[in-house]
């Protein structure tokens, strides 16, 4: 009996670069009307299909604006938004350095992804939860928590409130609606739904805005997040940050060689726009648009953040290893932080002088905030966290072989004190 000559074959997604490669993205078709129209917020879910295949822009890369999702900020909400951007930066390059000087463990920077976290805070109002990932600290500097709150949890030292618990960057700040860092990304969807489910029982207008990576859009909890909020239309936003790379897989892998990340929303029965994410503006505007969807009873949107990870996954990956080293480079979508500035400097909202002022404030604000944090220890030091502490706030009664350990290990430690 012959063999069959047509065989099926496994296909296995590849990235379109390699280490060694010229990256050339001209593949990638950059908008020249900008975006689909702005509909009506309450528009049918079904009448948004086009804006999860297209891409909603606001600014043109020489700064000028064209389309009608500008949300039309003044200049002093775009100089804090652009003070935001750049302290987030400047913080990620200081933690950075400290990593690799051993004062903390891990760090994780959000390099060419500032405009997402930052427009989202803007844009929502505070008492709405987020539920986040550890790329969007700018939304804690957005919303005004203390810097040094926030590197006391990265050194976890005494000053830090989770007493050392939780790995660096996994942030945990309820009072500023920044809902505890699940390093497992997919996780948080079906919390974050439930808690706008609980909004609209509760019958607040409060609503939950909830991201997560491409990557993970690819597991079970993606998918039942959609579900839910279809089905109970509860009041959330689901964020998916597209940015290319998850660890060092490319966005193939969870299917990103189909439609859209956006359009499975579609699938669905959920509003979805699909946005470009290095474009402050639009957003900034796409959230407006989505809470005010949510607020007013017509349920969740999926926003797919188009935008690239400049930098590495963390500080224990080298992203040269399976991607060209210049491809950060030549991203067709700029740099977010550069972008605004430019539009700003169009409509003289932004100039040189400004630009010298404002980098010496946030040189000088995330200096004495590191320098006021490490004094309460590091690593590289003594965090001043009592070793017990590991035993508490982790059962409301602490079990017998958890009690044993703890008895014996403070055994051996207080001796070691006494020699």
């Amino acid at each position: 009996m012959s063999k069959p000559t047509n065989q099926s074959r496994l296909y296995i997604p590849e990235p379109p670069f390699r280490p060694g490669d010229k990256p050339d993205y001209s593949h990638i078709s950059v908008p020249v009307k900008h975006s689909p129209s702005r509909p009506d917020p309450m528009v049918d879910a079904h009448d948004t299909a086009e804006h999860a295949l297209g891409l909603i822009r606001v600014m043109r890369f020489n700064g000028d604006i064209e389309g009608d999702w500008n949300p039309g900020l003044d200049g002093d909400t775009l100089r804090e938004a652009l003070k935001n951007m750049m302290i987030n930066r400047a913080m990620d390059e200081r933690m950075f350095n400290m990593q690799r000087q051993g004062k903390l463990s891990f760090y994780m920077k959000s390099t060419g992804e500032e405009a997402i976290s930052v427009a989202m805070a803007m844009a929502l109002r505070k008492k709405d939860m987020i539920f986040p990932t550890y790329r969007q600290i700018g939304i804690l500097i957005a919303r005004g928590c203390p810097m040094e709150d926030m590197m006391c949890q990265l050194l976890s030292n005494k000053g830090d409130s989770l007493q050392g618990k939780s790995l660096p960057i996994l942030f945990s700040f309820k009072d500023y609606g920044f809902f505890s860092v699940s390093g497992n990304l997919g996780t948080q969807l079906i919390q974050g739904v439930g808690w706008g489910m609980a909004c609209a029982y509760k019958g607040t207008d409060d609503i939950a805005s909830v991201i997560t990576g491409e990557g993970a859009t690819a597991e079970g909890d993606f998918h039942y997040a959609l579900n839910f909020a279809s089905t109970y239309r509860a009041p959330c936003i689901i964020n998916v940050v597209n940015n290319q790379w998850a660890i060092s897989s490319f966005q193939g892998i969870a299917a990103g060689e189909g439609e859209t990340f956006a359009a499975r929303g579609t699938g669905y029965g959920l509003a979805t726009l699909r946005v470009d994410g290095n474009d402050f503006l639009a957003v900034y505007s796409a959230m407006q648009w989505a809470a005010e969807r949510a607020r007013r009873g017509g349920g969740a949107t999926v926003i797919e953040h188009f935008t690239y990870r400049m930098e590495g996954h963390s500080t224990s990956d080298d992203p040269t290893k399976y991607r060209p080293k210049d491809e950060p480079d030549v991203w067709p979508f700029g740099d977010p932080i550069e972008r605004l500035k430019t539009h700003m400097v169009a409509i003289n909202e932004w100039d040189d002088k400004q630009e010298e002022v404002l980098v010496k404030e946030i040189t000088a604000y995330i200096r004495k905030s590191y320098k006021a944090a490490e004094k309460l220890g590091s690593m590289a030091t003594d965090t001043g966290i009592a070793p017990e502490t590991m035993f508490e706030q982790v059962y409301e009664d602490l079990p017998r072989h958890l009690r044993d350990q703890r008895d014996e290990f403070m055994n051996e430690y207080s001796q070691k004190q006494e020699d």
